[in-house]
């Protein structure tokens, strides 16, 4: 089994145990993805986990590698696909966006996926991508204990100018950003605020159309 997937396809209640310990984090999450996310189209989040960002945002499809985590998505109103980033099984052109949300850093090669990820969208489509920053106090810190984590010992992180350049290279434009996550985990207790830009908050959005 892939690495990277065998964490998530062994660990599936640690997942979502995490998101009831981090409520208004994840809440916090929720809302600087969903400032974002188009009311109208068809949608799908890559890498969709269990559901938690699919459901509540109301995205319908979803493609998983680990089938303990599809299980949960199915569980949850998601009509899950099992394949992997790099190897989309949809037609191209089909989607008018795509949610990636913490999945960046599970990919085995990021370039391939992005790629993938231009070809299923249409034209004008938008790909949001939710990510920990590298550069930011909570990336710093997950980096430094990686080892210690479950699933973030097998994680490769990226800084927004690196995904951005990575986008740049396939001729994604029109960039906007929003950020959350001010503080350390353990001392939020109500959901974060939500502001344009990066550079100060943990948790980036990065959103971009396809040409």
């Amino acid at each position: 089994m892939n690495k990277k997937i065998e964490p998530f396809e062994r660990y599936a209640e640690k997942y979502e145990r995490w998101f009831e310990r981090n409520r208004f984090v994840y809440l916090s999450e929720l809302e600087a993805i969903r400032r974002h996310l188009p009311k109208t189209g068809c949608g799908l989040e890559i890498g969709v986990g269990s559901g938690r960002f699919a459901a509540p945002l109301g995205v319908k499809f979803g493609v998983e590698p680990s089938k303990s985590m599809a299980r949960i998505a199915k569980q949850r109103g998601i009509s899950v696909v099992m394949g992997v980033t790099e190897e989309l099984p949809f037609i191209s052109n089909y989607f008018d966006f795509a949610l990636m949300v913490t999945t960046i850093c599970f990919l085995n090669d990021i370039e391939s996926a992005m790629k993938e990820i231009r070809r299923v969208l249409k034209p004008e489509g938008l790909i949001i991508i939710g990510f920990i920053d590298k550069n930011s106090p909570i990336g710093k810190l997950y980096q430094r204990h990686k080892e210690d984590s479950l699933f973030y010992r097998v994680a490769t992180f990226y800084s927004v100018k690196e995904v951005i350049t990575y986008l740049e290279r396939l001729h994604f434009n029109d960039f906007r950003f929003t950020q959350t996550i001010f503080k350390n985990l353990i001392d939020i207790r109500d959901i974060e605020q939500v502001v344009d830009g990066y550079g100060d908050g943990s948790f980036v959005v990065i959103v971009a159309k396809s040409k």
